[in-house]
């Protein structure tokens, strides 16, 4: 069964980092190009599945959409 996810993927001066959106736990791709991160992520999803189940899925409340903003915070 084929399941789309959500995915975020962040440039970084190093190489990018890629996270998916709606799972339990804590699942993490990198690469050194967006390709191998997204590649990589996709890699941890499926084994994130198969450790612990599709418990870490929430289907009933689904990531519909996902929005990046940047705000300026005093810091």
């Amino acid at each position: 069964m084929l399941q789309q996810f959500k995915i975020i993927v962040e440039k970084h001066p190093d190489g990018y980092i890629a996270y998916p959106l709606g799972m339990k736990g804590i699942v993490v791709g990198e690469g050194d190009t967006y390709e191998e991160a997204l590649s990589d992520v996709k890699s941890a999803i499926q084994f994130h599945l198969e450790t612990f189940g599709r418990d870490v899925l929430n289907p009933e409340q689904p990531v519909l959409e996902a929005f990046i903003a940047e705000a300026g915070v005093a810091v």
